[in-house]
Formats: C-alpha cells, sequence, structure tokens
C-alpha cells in the first residue's frame, strides 16, 4: 500500500503539467476540472431548486404554487425551451474560437445564471397573487432555460472534448464526482440545521432561508468555478483544417440517424416516473415530524454519502464489466429497493420509520448513483459514434433533438399531478381536514393521507423503474468499439491534414502505430477467457489481445472498405460526380434509394455500409432541394480560405484584448485612474473590433452552411477519391514515420 502511494505521489509529481502516454488529461487538468466542478454542482444545485417541476419544493411547498398551476407553467416553460434550444445548438456546433467548444460559455452563460437565480430569491412572493408567483417564476424560468441550461450543458459535455479515451473519461467522470459533490452534500447536511438557526423551526418551507444562502451560494459558485475555464484545455480528434458549418436541419437530421441516442433518450423517456418516490424523505421530516432537525441533518448526510461510494469503484466495475452490464444490473436491483419502501412508508407513525426509510434510500440511492455516474461517459461514447458515421463534430444538436423528449415530457407530465390529486393532495382534502386550502401539501399533515399519497408514488417509481431498464437491452455500443472508432476518426484527421500540409510529428507516429498494430492482429483468432482452464494472469493477458484483435478488424475494415463491392461502387459513383464537376455533380450520381435498401445487413459491417448508403441518397436529395432554392443559376466553389484570415483576426484580437485587460488591471493595482480609464477605452474598441470579426464569421459560416448542404455529394466524392488514395499509400506514410519518430525523442531528450 506505502508503494503505491509513493508511486501515484511521483505520477502526479511528474504528470502534474503533461498527460502520461496513453492519456489527454494532465493531473492539473482533472483537480481543476474536479474542484471547480465544487463551484459549478453549487449553482447547479442551487438553481435546480428554482426550476419548474410539480414535485419542486421551494416553489410549491414554499412559495406557495399548487400541483395544477405548477403543470400549467411547466407547460409554458418547456415550449418556450425549444427555440432557446436549437438556438444552442447551432451556437455550440459552429463554436470556432481558441478557447474551446464549451469552456467560453462556463464564464458568458455563469454570470447572468447567477444574476437571474438572485433575483428569483428577492421577489415578494408574499404580497403577490397565485396569478402573479406563477407570472414571476415562470419569466425566471424562461431565462434559466437558455442561461442556466446552456451553462451546465457546459461543464456536463466538457469531458466529451478534454478527452477521446473512454476508460479514461469515466476515470476522470469519477474522481471529479466525488470532489464536486462535496458542495452539494456539505449544503444538504448543514441546511436543516442553519434553517432553524433562521426560522426558530423545524421547517424548511421558509423563504428566509433560501433569501440568506441562495444569492452568496451562487457567487461564491461561480468564483469557484472559473478554474476549469482557466485550466483545462479541449481536445477533438478532428483535422486541424477542418471548417465548422452545419445548418440546423442538416444536424438535426444526422443525429436522428443515431441509434445510441434514441436508446438512451428512451430509456429515460420511458422511465419519467421513476423518481416519484424522491420527496418522500423530505416530506417525512418537514409534516410528520419523524425526526429533529439535527436528527435530519444526520440523516441528510447519510443518504447524501450513498453517492460518494460508488465514484470509488465505478472504474473497476466499467473495466471488469462494461457500461451496459452496469447500467442492466443496477436498474434491476433499484425496482427492488423502491418495492422495499411500500412497507416502510405505511408504518408511518413508528419513531424508527424515517430510520428505516433512510435505510433504503440509502440502497437505492447507492445502486442508482453507480448507474447514473456512467451517463456523461456514455454520452461522450454517443457523440463518438455519431462523428465516426457523419464525419462532424455536432454536439450541440443532442440537445435539440432531445426535445422530441420534452413533448413526451409535456404529454406524460399530468401523470404526476394527477397522481397527486387522486391520491388526495388536493384544495377540497385540505378544506375538509379543517386547513384554508392555500397550500394543498398541507394535506401531507395527516398520516393516513401522508401514508396513500407516499404510496402512490412508491408505486408509480416502481413501473417508471422496470420501464427505464427495458431500452438498456438493445444498446451494443462496446468500449472496445469505442476505442476502434477513436483509432478510426484519427487515421481520417491524419490523412485529411497530410492534404493540407499540416502534418504534426506526435499524430502522424501515433497514428503509424495504430495502423501497423492493426496489420499485425489481422486475421486472428479471438484466445481463450475461460476461467477455470487458465491462469489469471494468462487470462488478463488473452482478454488484452482480444480487445486488440478486435479493434484491429474495426480499423482493417475502414483500411480496406474500398476492396468491397459497396466500396467499389462508392468509388466509381465518386468518380462520375467528381468528373461531372461541383455544378453537373447531383445529375452525375447514380444510387437510388431502392439500391441501399436491397444490401445485405447480415453482419455489422454490412449495416454500416447501408446505413452509409441510404445516408448518401438523402444528402443528395437534400442537395438538389438546396441548389433549387439557394443556387437556381448554378453553384460555384466556396472560397474556404476567407475562414483563415478571420480566424487570424479573431485570435489575434483575443490576445491583445487579454492584454490589454491585464494592463487595465496593473494600472488599479498603481492607483493610475486615467490611465486605467484610457486602458479602458481600449479594451472597448477592441471588442467592437472583434464583434465585428465574428460577425463576419457568422455571415461566412452561414454562407457556408447554404454551400455545405447544396456541394454535399460533390465535397463527399471528392473525400471519398482523396480517402482511398490514401489508403493505397499507406506505405508513404510509414516512409515518414521514422523521421517523425527521431525528431519527437531529441524533442524529448531535450
Amino acid at each position: 500500500m506505502k508503494d503505491k502511494i509513493i508511486k501515484l505521489l511521483g505520477d502526479v509529481k511528474l504528470y502534474w503539467k503533461v498527460p502520461p502516454k496513453g492519456r489527454y488529461m494532465s493531473f492539473k487538468e482533472i483537480a481543476s476540472l474536479s474542484f471547480g466542478g465544487i463551484g459549478v454542482r453549487l449553482i447547479v444545485y442551487t438553481i435546480s431548486q428554482m426550476m419548474i417541476s410539480v414535485g419542486n419544493v421551494l416553489i410549491g411547498n414554499t412559495i406557495g404554487i399548487d400541483p395544477s398551476s405548477l403543470y400549467v407553467i411547466y407547460i409554458i416553460s418547456v415550449l418556450s425551451a425549444f427555440p432557446l434550444t436549437a438556438l444552442r445548438a447551432r451556437m455550440i456546433d459552429n463554436t470556432r474560437s481558441m478557447k474551446g467548444k464549451y469552456r467560453p460559455y462556463l464564464i458568458s452563460m455563469g454570470i447572468p445564471t447567477v444574476l437571474l437565480g438572485a433575483g428569483f430569491m428577492w421577489m415578494p412572493y408574499e404580497r403577490m397573487s397565485v396569478v402573479m408567483k406563477c407570472a414571476s417564476v415562470l419569466a425566471f424560468n424562461i431565462g434559466f432555460q437558455f442561461f442556466f441550461r446552456f451553462y451546465n450543458d457546459a461543464y456536463d459535455s466538457l469531458i466529451n472534448v478534454l478527452s477521446p479515451n473512454s476508460i479514461e473519461r469515466s476515470d476522470v467522470l469519477s474522481i471529479k464526482s466525488v470532489v464536486e459533490n462535496l458542495s452539494p452534500s456539505i449544503v444538504s447536511i448543514f441546511l436543516p440545521l442553519v434553517a432553524k438557526a433562521i426560522t426558530g423551526d423545524d421547517t424548511l418551507y421558509d423563504l428566509k432561508i433560501y433569501r440568506v444562502l441562495f444569492p452568496p451560494m451562487l457567487l461564491v459558485g461561480f468564483l469557484i468555478s472559473v478554474i476549469v475555464y482557466v485550466n483545462t484545455e479541449e481536445k477533438i480528434v478532428r483535422a486541424k483544417t477542418h471548417v465548422i458549418g452545419m445548418k440546423f436541419s442538416d444536424a438535426f437530421r444526422a443525429v436522428a440517424r443515431n441509434k445510441y441516442f434514441w436508446i438512451i433518450s428512451l430509456a429515460g423517456w420511458l422511465g419519467f416516473l421513476e423518481g416519484s418516490f424522491g420527496s418522500i424523505l423530505g416530506w417525512m421530516y418537514n409534516y410528520q415530524h419523524a425526526a429533529t432537525a439535527a436528527q435530519y441533518s444526520l440523516i441528510t448526510a447519510i443518504s447524501g454519502n450513498a453517492s460518494f461510494w460508488p465514484n470509488l469503484v465505478a472504474p473497476f466495475f466499467i473495466r471488469k464489466y462494461g457500461k451496459k452490464k452496469i447500467l442492466v444490473f443496477t436498474n434491476l436491483l433499484n425496482i427492488g429497493f423502491i418495492l422495499l419502501m411500500l412497507p416502510i412508508v405505511r408504518m408511518t407513525g413508528s419513531k424508527s420509520i424515517i430510520w428505516l426509510l433512510l435505510g433504503c434510500t440509502f440502497v437505492n440511492q447507492f445502486i442508482t448513483s453507480l448507474g447514473h455516474l456512467l451517463n456523461p461517459s456514455v454520452n461522450a461514447d454517443i457523440r463518438d459514434y455519431q462523428q465516426y458515421v457523419s464525419g462532424e463534430r455536432i454536439d450541440g444538436m443532442f440537445a435539440a433533438v432531445g426535445l422530441i423528449g420534452e413533448i413526451i415530457t409535456l404529454a406524460t407530465g399530468f401523470v404526476l399531478p394527477t397522481l397527486y390529486s387522486r391520491s388526495g393532495l388536493n384544495a377540497a382534502v385540505a378544506l375538509s381536514l379543517g386547513y384554508d386550502g392555500s397550500n394543498v401539501y398541507d394535506v401531507l399533515y395527516d398520516q393516513s393521507y401522508f401514508v396513500r399519497i407516499s404510496s402512490v408514488l412508491i408505486v408509480a417509481s416502481v413501473i417508471g423503474a422496470v420501464l427505464n431498464v427495458l431500452p438498456m437491452f438493445f444498446y451494443d455500443l462496446t468500449e472496445t468499439k469505442q476505442k476502434a472508432m477513436v483509432k478510426v476518426l484519427k487515421i481520417r484527421a491524419l490523412f485529411e491534414d497530410r492534404a493540407n500540409n499540416v502534418l504534426n510529428d506526435e499524430k502522424l507516429c501515433e497514428t503509424v502505430e495504430i495502423i501497423n498494430s492493426a496489420r499485425e492482429h489481422a486475421g486472428k483468432d479471438l484466445l481463450p477467457t475461460d476461467k477455470k482452464k487458465l491462469s489469471k494472469q494468462q487470462r488478463k493477458q488473452n482478454i488484452i489481445e482480444n480487445e486488440e484483435i478486435e479493434i484491429a478488424k474495426i480499423v482493417n475494415e475502414e483500411l480496406t472498405k474500398y476492396e468491397t463491392e459497396y466500396g467499389k461502387f462508392k468509388l466509381e459513383n465518386s468518380r462520375a460526380v467528381v468528373a461531372a464537376g461541383l455544378d453537373g455533380s447531383v445529375s452525375a450520381f447514380s444510387l437510388t434509394r431502392a439500391q441501399a435498401k436491397a444490401m445485405p445487413r447480415t453482419t455489422q459491417a454490412e449495416k454500416e455500409r447501408r446505413n452509409d448508403a441510404l445516408l448518401s441518397v438523402s444528402d443528395h436529395k437534400a442537395a438538389v432541394r438546396a441548389r433549387k432554392k439557394y443556387f437556381p443559376d448554378g453553384i460555384k466553389e466556396f472560397d474556404s480560405s476567407v475562414f483563415d484570415g478571420l480566424f487570424a483576426s479573431e485570435d489575434a484580437l483575443e490576445r491583445e484584448i487579454h492584454d490589454a485587460l491585464m494592463a487595465v488591471k496593473g494600472a488599479r493595482e498603481h492607483n493610475d485612474r486615467g490611465e486605467a480609464r484610457e486602458l479602458k477605452k481600449q479594451v472597448e474598441a477592441l471588442r467592437v473590433k472583434r464583434s465585428l470579426v465574428q460577425r463576419e464569421i457568422k455571415k461566412a459560416t452561414d454562407g457556408y452552411s447554404v454551400y455545405y448542404r447544396a456541394a454535399k455529394p460533390y465535397l463527399d466524392a471528392k473525400r471519398t477519391l482523396s480517402q482511398a488514395e490514401n489508403y493505397e499509400r499507406l506505405d508513404d506514410l510509414m516512409s515518414l514515420y521514422c523521421e517523425a519518430k527521431e525528431r519527437i525523442e531529441a524533442k524529448n531528450a531535450r
């Protein structure tokens, strides 16, 4: 144990700024992502309390909006998110910034999120009618739908582009989950005690509590989160010269064909009732007085601690069993532990009841957290698959296509309010029990209704958990397949960069080694992995070798794809399309939808070829429509070199603004107000210039987007011919390897 600790400390020192071989993130980057995440999670915890949902305690129990009214404003809030999410998706997918794809939004979306959150808390809800309460909460939530969701998505999606290594992403997610969840855990522990100090009562449903705590928490959270922005670097596997520019509809269609996206999304949409039981533990404290404030703080601490332990074991389980098996197994166990709550809540009134419920909740949260911990890693794998099949990194569009889920949620959202109302959580029951009916949650003070309503929610949660697990049986994107896809992406990117004379020694050597390994393992049979017949060491070696054999199969299929019957047809079709020129390319395209649908689909490779053919036919039809609309008099090649100057100008202005801001800071430190004012004027002038350049970039990007759709069959044909030629000349690439390797070794020695 001592030796392992010494080795770990040595590795931290050695790889603090530079990642180990085969990895992409240094220890400094991992630490910054994790500790900065404490601030992000503090903001997420706080704003989540203000987001409209039927079971929201702050809006429902504290501000006093009943479930039916909550559902109405929830619908309006979700509908407002549609255009905002589409805008967000386009902004992310067409971002070309020296700061990265997601990092800039941690600042630009974080500031308005904090301001909106503070404003939400200081509205005079006590003096408002129900209509005014609803209008106020809705207005803030429309702002949250854009700024907060953008901020949260940017942080959650950042791991997708910090490393293309699925195992490394899972390891980092485990570490950062342990660290970043300290903030909500600490808040949950001390909230009951602080609430009692502020109000003098054992209640969490007093606005004074949140007005005192939430605004400072938002500010502190934002300041801590800046660590992530400053100390991380995005790394997308893409050609250096790749130009970003896709229309919303094109990206939407591309994501809509991603089967893994639909499997994961369907699991979430079908399981919308699974979390229905989540309020019961808090209700038992607040309405049935089953514990003191000190006891409930301890209960909250224990309950919150359930999410900690899965972070420690997740990397081990992922390596041993894979993400799919874990997700299926944890969901099945979850069903059983939710059911255990049913007899427990029916014992309400017993002194130990809340502790029994805690035990059940702890195990349930442990299991659920283990599954939820994998979601970011699974979503990152899905985005890698999207880039593998479409050639474009369109992460933002996943959120836009996910709006279909919001529509489904709207359609199913009435279920929970209906369950609440029909089980007794309504004004009529509140009046019959002697309350004034202004807050329907008063019904929960009555023990019989508490048991009845809680039992209904538990049964609903079981149904949700069953529906949630069913789609996961169809998920077959393994860790090995993801590794192979990333290797293929590296090969494609290298050849694209080679064609544009921007080769990188490190990437060249890495790619050549990928190809050599694939050739070495080509045609090999999988080795036995029987536990009974092999030693532990031999079995481990065989498993590693089998992974290389499976990866080699996918890589070799990529390198030899133009030798297949479909590959030869695609080459012939591409030659005809290119020979016809850009303007005549759509007429020369010969593949039909009937031919594509008739292609075999027995093996995975055949399925991928068939999907590729169907996609080509669809792109051809879209190009024909685009040309009729935008280029009725003929289409000419887009001069993409315009981006070079614009991007260089933007980068230069970014550096000038940074330097000027540093100068302003220095002038203030020296109390030179006159110099500071002049420098601030320079900063504003530079920002105006940057805004003009960014406007030109957007104009050029929009123009390229239209051209890209209309010219896609021609561009794809040129890319196909170039790729086929490159794959035929692999040995030329090998000849560059030795010199590149020598330069790298000399650099490392220095």
